[in-house]
């Protein structure tokens, strides 16, 4: 009688927590190099992420070469990642995870512990919802975030309102104005307490010509009322200080991202102050041995094709580690970001970590700045300098790695600031 081959959701060599274009990436990307048994982990019923329930074009320019709807490039990594070995166990949860210790499974078929060689985190990241906010008024119905947003229109068919008020004037904004419209709702404006929005130049102009919405820059929303349903805002004018107060009945918190790095917490895996992700060497390896980090669980939020190519990069790291190509770093040196600069990714170094995804440095920074000069020293001794054209919050400016080689692994953290 033939024995039964191993289940590879019993016994994985590779665990990837994360079905979104990061996590399928990664399996991909690890399967295409040799490796067996890689399971993906997905707690929604399918695999896709984000993309599944986002209608819009754009996907896929970066990583497939093509541009594509949201839903339709999500099917494409979910079949790329099946047929290319890797198994997928949807609706599925890690519930416990010691430091140390195996990764306990909660899904359709119970309980289980699995113990693999090497794991991705690729969870990604949310919005921070009202509540995270701190945002005072009553508790009505229909305030949202643009995740559910996309949910009930795209994946349960559901009306949302009829005039709307968008939290945000970034990319993830401005497409929750079209996904609103499709719900029957009219989005009377978007508001940030920008000087300017953080999206494409002609986007403003754009939902004001086809949705009839403006922007309203410098503006807070500074209560919201309604019982059981929203009836109206308190607008803040944070120039003057006035307030008025504006009809709706569906509030949109967009953007202010944060990620889902809970897992992390849990397995102590160290988090970067700027990002509140994990924190990772520019191959992605975190402070915890055999345990990457991949895609929007880094920071929030980057396009899903940008997560799906730092998954790729993840995968590699991943491949040559259970190779034995590269040991595991017993030391690193921090990457710190300095205020106005809100975080850098890759956040740390170590030896022989390579170049990192898309061989750049992500930077982000809190406010708007023209013409920054971007300096990144250590120990008093400056590495590199250069001015940028531009920085917006929520849009990552790429720094080069010709720096990384002037770094001396006994002079402490490496500083990113800002000079005049």
């Amino acid at each position: 009688m033939r024995a039964r081959a191993p289940d590879v959701t019993d016994k994985p060599t590779v665990v990837i927590v994360g079905g979104g274009p990061a996590g399928l990436a990664a399996a991909i990307e690890i399967r295409r190099r040799g490796v067996d048994a890689v399971l993906v982990l997905e707690r929604e019923p399918h695999p896709g992420g984000i993309p599944r329930h986002a209608q819009h074009h754009g996907f896929g320019v970066r990583d497939l070469r093509r541009a594509m709807s949201g839903p339709r490039y999500a099917e494409r990594y979910a079949l790329a990642a099946a047929e290319a070995g890797a198994a997928i166990l949807t609706e599925t949860m890690v519930t416990d995870w010691a430091p140390g210790g195996p990764l306990e499974l909660t899904g359709p078929r119970g309980r289980r512990t699995v113990e693999p060689m090497a794991v991705v985190l690729a969870t990604g990241c949310r919005e921070r919802p009202r509540s995270a906010r701190l945002v005072p008024g009553t508790r009505p119905q229909g305030v949202i975030t643009t995740g559910t947003l996309q949910q009930l229109v795209y994946l349960q068919g559901r009306r949302v309102g009829e005039r709307a008020l968008v939290v945000g004037a970034e990319h993830v904004s401005f497409s929750a104005v079209a996904t609103l419209a499709h719900g029957g709702a009219r989005t009377v404006a978007l508001v940030t307490e920008l000087p300017r929005h953080q999206s494409l130049a002609l986007a403003p102009a754009g939902v004001r010509i086809r949705y009839g919405a403006k922007v309203w820059t410098r503006t807070r929303v500074s209560a919201i009322h309604g019982r059981p349903w929203v009836e109206a805002v308190d607008l803040t004018d944070l120039d003057t200080g006035a307030v008025r107060q504006v009809d709706c009945d569906t509030v949109v918190f967009t953007a202010d991202w944060i990620p889902d790095q809970e897992l992390a917490v849990m397995a102590r895996i160290e988090l970067d102050p700027g990002t509140l992700g994990p924190a990772v060497d520019p191959s992605l390896r975190t402070s915890r041995p055999s345990v990457f980090a991949a895609g929007n669980v880094l920071h929030g939020a980057e396009p899903a094709d940008v997560a799906a190519l730092g998954g790729r990069h993840a995968a590699a790291a991943t491949a040559r580690f259970l190779a034995g190509y590269a040991d595991w770093p017993a030391s690193r040196l921090p990457i710190v970001c300095h205020s106005p600069l809100h975080w850098i990714s890759p956040n740390a170094l170590s030896p022989g970590c390579g170049p990192p995804p898309r061989a750049r440095f992500a930077l982000r920074a809190g406010k708007l700045l023209s013409r920054p000069l971007i300096e990144i020293s250590q120990g008093g001794r400056t590495l590199w300098s250069r001015r940028l054209r531009r920085l917006v919050p929520g849009r990552s400016a790429g720094l080069p790695t010709e720096w990384v080689d002037r770094v001396a692994p006994e002079a402490g953290a490496v500083e990113v600031s800002v000079h005049a």
